[in-house]
């Protein structure tokens, strides 16, 4: 693409060909002196020429330099620059590129140790800050990344780094991006990917994170049976000032009971006595009356 390309071999080419078309239109024949001369002048102007053209592609930037100095930024597409004086030392990619980061056993705010993994995503915006101002602007983003990651996790608890994210991105994005913008590059967002901490850790969150489900399912069934309680002494007012409602309801007990296990029936003798069943004779009665029924 950048150094040697199709288009500049083909310049080559063209002017080769064109040398012996002038030699033989002055001279009549490729044989003589004068017709090699002319042929041999067109192949170093096209040896010129090929040097001279560059294509860059639509995502790249050629840094020129003239002389050692900053000339101008060249691309996309075809330009030309000047053999020996001119040289280019970087391309430039100004797309959006993706760089992964990660901290290892770093303490967090309340001295608890985690490996966090991150992605990076930015672009170069000023092609000439990002080659001239910093050596290696790829590595130096990876170590201005990790550095900041630390110093976020240094201030951080654990537990607002588990459940805000977002929060931590945000941060870090505003961090790296304060400190690369003098290279020339805007840094688009931050993706926390991953917080691990150590296992025993995680083991001892886990039982903490079970007992307190348990407290919640205790203090539910608590409530539930205080509710059940309640409901069950408005039911008595009701059947103490109706005892007819009241044997009916011990009744359909009985028989709701009977229905579902007409094996063993207990039944306690003061409700025996109070629904008026006879005695425990009468209550047998009632039971093998039903399983006859079945």
């Amino acid at each position: 693409m950048k150094n040697v390309s199709s288009i500049s071999m083909l310049f080559f080419v063209i002017l080769v060909i064109l040398g012996f078309f002038v030699a033989y239109l002055m001279n009549g024949e490729l044989s003589s002196s004068s017709s090699v001369t002319v042929i041999i002048i067109f192949a170093f102007a096209g040896v010129f020429v090929a040097w001279s053209t560059k294509v860059a592609t639509q995502w790249s930037r050629a840094v020129v330099l003239r002389l050692g100095k900053f000339q101008s930024l060249k691309g996309p597409g075809i330009f030309f620059i000047i053999p020996i004086i001119d040289f280019i030392p970087y391309w430039i990619d100004v797309r959006v590129i993706s760089t992964s980061f990660k901290a290892e056993k770093t303490l967090t705010k309340d001295t608890v140790p985690v490996d966090v993994d991150a992605v990076l995503f930015w672009k170069v915006i000023d092609p000439k800050k990002a080659s001239m101002d910093v050596a290696d602007y790829f590595s130096a983003i990876s170590w201005a990344s990790q550095t900041a990651l630390r110093d976020v996790i240094g201030k951080t608890l654990l537990a607002d780094m588990l459940e805000g994210r977002d929060k931590i991105s945000a941060m870090l994005q505003d961090i790296i991006d304060e400190r690369t913008e003098p290279w020339g590059i805007n840094v688009i967002s931050v993706e926390v990917k991953d917080v691990l901490i150590p296992q025993g850790l995680e083991a001892a969150m886990s039982m903490q994170a079970q007992a307190e489900r348990e407290r919640q399912a205790r203090v539910i069934l608590g409530d539930s049976e205080r509710q059940i309680a309640e409901m069950f002494n408005d039911a008595s007012k009701s059947y103490a000032d109706n005892p007819t409602a009241f044997h009916l309801r011990a009744m359909n007990m009985l028989y709701e009971g009977l229905k579902s296990n007409s094996t063993i029936v207990i039944v306690p003798s003061t409700a025996v006595e109070s629904m008026g069943l006879g005695g425990i004779n009468g209550t047998v009665a009632l039971t093998n009356a039903i399983q006859n029924k079945k």
